[in-house]
């Protein structure tokens, strides 16, 4: 066995915070996007239009499908890369409800989770990945996948793009909104920027672990978003401006994201076949 073998155990309270978050993101993926119409009555503010209200349901979903891999995985590695993105999201998610604080509804138990849930989360997932690092010695198990270095280049490129433009929405909302594939507010720019600085952040995690280990889990759980993200711009086609050059770069790029992923997945699980035999 490796040192990474012997040492890489994910701490008790790494599962105990996997365990509480989820059934907030349940709730919250059902309304958001189940029923995105109906978020003045059951959200912590009203959401308009209805694509909005779907993709940040779809992040939640993967969300869902991390923290549940989270409970089942008996390897830290396996899930460090998704906790500094998750860390990122919750962080500007906090910080835009303070700078739109009148834009909610204060009386609602949705907002009361949601402002326990973002002005909590951030400190608490950054204290479980600092308490955890020291777990992961970094080594190579002798069964894991190398991940090609010109990919995870690409990875990065691709973290690097997406962290720019989750920084445009949250530092310049006005400007995307004039931009964006269909109608946001200031906030639901902000909120964008924070679902943007997830998938970026999880880029350049990739970027920096060769392990395809590490990256396995917090891909699916991309990927899970994605899908469900396209869905929902099928189901609120008429949202968008398809006179913008953006509704069919954000579409076709989130298409090719997710066919590449796929690929990727195909490739390694090919490769460690050939291994195996």
């Amino acid at each position: 066995m490796t040192k990474t073998d012997n040492g890489n155990q994910i701490l008790p309270e790494t599962r105990w915070v996997a365990a509480l978050v989820i059934p907030f993101l349940v709730v919250a993926f059902v309304i958001l996007f189940i029923f995105p119409q109906e978020t003045e009555r059951l959200f912590a503010w009203k959401i308009q239009p209805s694509m909005s209200a779907m993709m940040l349901g779809a992040a939640y979903a993967g969300g869902i499908y991390f923290f549940t891999g989270v409970l089942r995985s008996k390897q830290w590695h396996k899930i460090k890369v998704g906790f500094l993105p998750v860390a990122a999201f919750a962080s500007l998610l906090g910080i835009a409800t303070i700078l739109h604080w009148d834009r909610f509804n204060h009386g609602h138990i949705s907002f009361i989770a949601w402002a326990g849930l973002y002005f909590t989360a951030p400190f608490i997932v950054l204290a479980v990945w600092i308490r955890n690092r020291s777990q992961d010695s970094g080594q190579v198990g002798t069964q894991d996948a190398i991940i090609p270095s010109l990919v995870r280049l690409f990875i990065g490129a691709i973290g690097v793009v997406t962290l720019g433009i989750s920084l445009f929405l949250f530092l310049q909302p006005m400007i995307m909104i004039g931009l964006w594939p269909w109608t946001l507010t200031p906030l639901t720019a902000r909120v964008m920027g924070a679902m943007f600085a997830l998938p970026g952040v999880v880029g350049l995690g990739i970027a920096f672990d060769m392990r395809w280990s590490a990256a396995n889990i917090i891909l699916q759980s991309q990927s899970f978003s994605i899908l469900l993200i396209l869905i929902a711009a099928v189901r609120a086609w008429r949202d968008f401006d398809w006179a913008k050059l953006t509704s069919w770069m954000f579409v076709i790029g989130l298409g090719l994201m997710l066919i590449s992923i796929i690929i990727l997945n195909i490739v390694i699980q090919t490769q460690q076949s050939k291994q195996k035999n």
